[in-house]
């Protein structure tokens, strides 16, 4: 599954990890030692999501149930956590440095492509 901006035609993620259930939403990106570039992890439902645990920092986009970036988070370190965002249905984890890459910011509609 591919990510892309529909305002920029940017692709954030050319491989997008789906966590839906409990257990994967739990295990997230925890025990990786990377989020390699043009991968993402799309967890659902979510709407707010921690970095305990990690070895990297990544960025993190919460999105409504239409795609809409509600919150765009560049550069979450480990041993962090976010608030929880209301109105968002889920995060998208991307490797740090995708937002800027790809000029995402609040506001914008992502696609999802299969």
């Amino acid at each position: 599954m591919i990510v892309r901006n529909s305002r920029t035609g940017a692709v954030l993620a050319e491989r997008v990890e789906r966590a839906s259930t409990m257990l994967a939403r739990l295990r997230g990106l925890l025990g990786r030692r990377a989020l390699p570039e043009g991968e993402a992890l799309l967890i659902e439902p979510c709407a707010s999501i921690h970095t305990f645990f990690m070895r990297f920092a990544i960025d993190a986009a919460f999105l409504s149930r239409e795609l809409r970036v509600l919150r765009a988070i560049p550069d979450l370190g480990p041993w962090r956590a976010t608030r929880l965002h209301r109105g968002a249905a889920m995060a998208l984890e991307l490797p740090r440095g995708t937002l800027a890459r790809t000029g995402t910011r609040e506001g914008d509609a992502l696609e999802l492509e299969s």
